[in-house]
């Protein structure tokens, strides 16, 4: 055998190799095509995305959601569905070629994605009926696709096939990975479609507020641009939950469930909930994930029902120390009793910054409890309160390790000038913001390598609840300096220096940054 021969049966081998690897990719995007569409007909909760992802998201260490958290911020959902989607497409990949090595193989493999797809949906809590329906059409369209595409190669690996053979093979799996992208393009148009929840979100009507929140002083913007809004709009408030495809609910179908250590079961609809006396409170909400200077913190005006009115229906039995309300998806969060019983803002909120709550913050219900952190207490698509006790029930982050109360911390940062900017010497401002929620802040301090520390300006508070802008004028001088903030609380407490990763009950620490001026 010469060696231009050994060449051309490489060539040849390699080229087979990558028609195989072909025909996986494009079975598996049939299949997720295919399956996707059912999904969004019979069980939109069932997506095989949804429920492989948020399988993965519920057997992640925190150490990982934490990184991914660190990472991508808000946009670690659409991260885990891109690597979903890559390890997918090297499986499918792998796949062809072992169906070509050896048939049967690589349709086993594709098979068992389907299983593990169907089985991952019908243990998800709330799962449907049909939510085995998608996975079993991955698999079987999947193997079908796989058994076709192969056999159109040549019978013999190390044949080359002529252009005809070739031509017709691309023509194949072109067509059979176009069907895929048709029915995910299909699918998601019927699920908007068949979800008209943003249209009935976009006509309610929210009732006028039995007691309006006060108005915000305009004394607490101090105008320092780059500083963040005393008031965060919906489009700009942070999100972070467990949800990959948001539940959309009708509200013509809302319940909620009040149950547990009560003297009596109560159920409340959407109609009842809107005839309730509704309150408004600028309340900040932060998530326990947000690292020291970190902007997973947003502060909006909530309209709701008091929880305490509610749990005062049902008649709280003495012993219980906490409520363990539950998402519609399944995503529960232990609230210490106190919270929802004493004097602060602790809502049944139904619509955020005047309009009624966006879907992927938790439309039509959501609670919010000022002083805690949303891990324990602001929970999304609310249907459920069970009142229990810490010693009898936990919740989905305190199995993970987390802790079980969660309250926030009192926490600064700086926001102007950002980390690492250049600036001008010469007269300059420091700004930024502090918070403890249901606690307040009295003042913060700024310090300039590691110099004496000075008084910040406040703005005016819009509440113990909320959050303060604050800003330092500075004489900025030539060369690299080291900026450092702290926060103190109304009850007397200064904010610690000693650092702490946002593992088990929020980061802690000064905030410090560098500033080169020229």
């Amino acid at each position: 055998m010469t060696p231009q021969t050994v060449t051309d049966e490489t060539r040849t081998l390699r080229g087979d190799r990558l028609r195989s690897a072909a025909a996986g990719l494009s079975s598996a995007v049939v299949a997720v095509g295919l399956a996707e569409l059912v999904a969004a007909v019979v069980e939109p909760s069932a997506s095989p995305f949804a429920v492989i992802g948020g399988g993965l998201i519920d057997l992640a260490p925190s150490w990982a959601k934490d990184a991914a958290i660190a990472l991508f911020g808000t946009g670690d959902k659409l991260a885990l569905i891109t690597g979903i989607a890559i390890v997918l497409a090297g499986v499918a990949a792998l796949a062809g070629i072992l169906e070509r090595r050896r048939a049967g193989v690589g349709a086993a493999v594709l098979a068992a994605l389907g299983v593990v797809a169907l089985v991952a949906a019908m243990i998800r809590p709330g799962a449907g009926p049909f939510a085995w329906l998608p996975g079993l059409v991955a698999g079987a369209v999947a193997v079908v696709a796989l058994r076709l595409l192969v056999r159109r190669l040549s019978p013999v690996p190390y044949l080359r096939p002529d252009a005809e053979e070739r031509r017709r093979f691309l023509l194949w799996t072109a067509g059979v990975a176009a069907t895929g992208v048709v029915a995910l393009v299909v699918g998601n148009a019927a699920r908007g479609a068949t979800r008209s929840i943003e249209a009935v979100r976009t006509a309610l009507r929210l009732p006028a507020p039995t007691a309006p929140a006060p108005a915000v002083a305009a004394s607490a913007e101090l105008g320092v641009p780059g500083l963040a809004s005393v008031v965060t709009s919906n489009a700009d408030f942070y999100r972070i939950d467990t949800a990959l495809i948001v539940p959309r609910l009708d509200p013509a179908d809302w319940t909620l469930r009040i149950h547990g250590m009560v003297e009596r079961e109560v159920r409340i609809t959407w109609d009842e909930l809107l005839a309730l006396p509704m309150q408004e409170a600028y309340v900040t909400l932060a998530c326990v994930s947000n690292e020291v200077g970190g902007d997973l913190i947003g502060n909006a005006r909530w309209l709701g029902h008091p929880v305490r009115e509610l749990l005062a229906r049902a008649g709280v039995d003495a012993d219980a120390d906490m409520v363990l309300s539950r998402s519609s998806d399944g995503f529960t969060a232990s609230t210490p009793i106190e919270a929802l019983t004493d004097d602060r803002d602790a809502l049944l909120a139904v619509a955020m910054n005047g309009e009624p709550l966006p879907i992927e913050h938790g439309f039509p219900v959501r609670m919010v409890v000022p002083g805690l952190y949303g891990y324990v207490s602001a929970t999304k698509w609310v249907t459920e309160l069970e009142v229990t006790r810490f010693d009898r029930a936990t919740a989905y982050w305190t199995d993970r390790g987390w802790s079980e109360r969660g309250p926030v911390k009192l926490q600064s940062r700086i926001d102007v000038p950002r980390p690492g900017q250049r600036i001008d010497a010469g007269d300059a401002v420091i700004a930024g913001m502090a918070w403890q929620q249901h606690i307040g802040i009295e003042g913060v301090e700024v310090r300039i390598d590691e110099g004496p520390w000075r008084r910040a300006e406040l703005s005016t508070p819009i509440s113990p609840d909320t959050w303060v802008q604050w800003r330092l004028p500075w004489a900025a001088e030539s060369g690299m300096h080291t900026v450092e903030c702290r926060a103190l609380s109304a009850d007397g407490e200064t904010q610690t220096s000693e650092p702490a990763g946002v593992v088990p009950d929020g980061a802690q620490g000064w905030h410090r940054i560098q500033v080169s001026v020229a």
